[in-house]
């Protein structure tokens, strides 16, 4: 990914710039931007293009910012091969951040017209942090704006935990302020901004459960069918948690009545890199259909020789009265950054509306 901020994208920033402003000066700005670029990781790439650009640009913020709102012109005229990542809109939005931060009102301004570039989620979270009060008198108005993306930039630019972007502790600690601008736009018509919507909704699951449960309940109330999706998504961690109240809101009753079920594991040794291969059937004990939201934990061995449960989705069914349903599931022992794996004894376990109905030992060799 880093790749993408590369030569061809500093000269079609540069391009751009030169577009816009006849003094910018295009070879030397690129010089100084590609010297030493490909040693970099990504955010130091965008770092890095946000330190050279600042050399070239208006010491004046005020002037800067008139230039950078003219960029969304000439974008896609400087590209006409569409041949530029998306990403080289990043240190050019986030510049505001870094030098705008002192001028509020402009640099806002300024990320409500780059944010259909690229995005402005990452860069307005410094201004949310320094400047709360004026940034929320803004995304009042901006729930109604024309603009999908701008509408999104709210939702996901006020995310508590947004991946890669600052976490904004205020919120963490209470999402309250963020809730009436989610509820305007809970039924917006684009998928894009009611994805956004449901992400915020997670994150605040993850600090504040009962704030989203309360949220959800009042939702549901005549829900239309897109704030239905966006509940179901809202609450994916904590139906992984097999949280009681959030499964009978989505319509899945802990108590269900099946005979019991029966682990089958294919492979009871696994090497790291290869598959755990399992099955297992459900057979209904119930005269009426029953919701079921099947799910699978594995136990995976700690450093520590303790093990911790990590879960997995499997699939939701609607299980008639009396049938059965097979499940086979094939899932890769695969080498991740975001997991260190040790050998030993591991655990599958299956869940069914968030309580375990079985599971079965298997063995892990960090052999390849």
């Amino acid at each position: 990914m880093k790749n993408l901020l590369n030569e061809t994208a500093v000269q079609h920033i540069a391009d751009c710039f030169s577009a816009v402003d006849k003094n910018f000066n295009h070879p030397e700005f690129c010089q100084q931007a590609l010297q030493g670029l490909n040693t970099l990781e990504l955010k130091q790439r965008v770092n890095h293009i946000i330190e050279v650009l600042h050399r070239f640009l208006p010491s004046d913020f005020q002037q800067t910012s008139e230039l950078l709102k003219l960029l969304p012109k000439v974008w896609q005229q400087q590209d006409p091969n569409k041949q530029v990542s998306n990403f080289a809109a990043w240190p050019v939005i986030d510049y505001a951040s870094v030098y705008g931060l002192a001028h509020p009102q402009q640099s806002l301004e300024v990320l409500k017209t780059l944010t259909p570039l690229f995005s402005a989620e990452f860069a307005i979270r410094a201004f949310i942090i320094d400047h709360s009060e004026y940034c929320h008198s803004q995304f009042k108005l901006w729930v109604k704006d024309d603009s999908e993306h701008v509408r999104r930039l709210v939702s996901e630019g006020t995310r508590p935990r947004l991946p890669w972007g600052l976490q904004l502790k205020r919120y963490m600690a209470d999402p309250s302020p963020n809730i009436p601008l989610l509820a305007a736009l809970k039924d917006d018509p684009s998928l894009y901004v009611r994805r956004s919507v449901a992400n915020h909704l997670n994150d605040i699951s993850k600090d504040n459960p009962d704030k989203l449960l309360e949220i959800c309940q009042a939702w549901h109330v005549n829900a239309s069918k897109h704030v239905l999706w966006i509940i179901k998504h809202a609450t994916r961690s904590l139906v992984k948690a097999g949280d009681a109240q959030v499964l009978r809101l989505l319509g899945y009753e802990q108590s269900v009545a099946l005979k019991p079920v029966k682990l089958n594991i294919t492979n009871s040794q696994v090497k790291l890199g290869d598959y755990l291969e399992f099955d297992f059937e459900l057979h209904s004990t119930s005269s009426e259909s029953q919701n079921l939201v099947i799910d699978f934990a594995i136990h995976f061995v700690k450093a520590n020789g303790q093990q911790k449960a990590k879960v997995f989705k499997l699939k939701s069914i609607e299980l008639g009265a009396k049938q059965s349903n097979k499940i086979q599931k094939r899932h890769g022992i695969k080498v991740i950054t975001t997991r260190q794996y040790y050998a030993g004894t591991h655990l599958l376990e299956i869940l069914i509306n968030g309580l375990g109905v079985a599971s079965q030992e298997f063995e892990l060799s960090k052999q390849i």
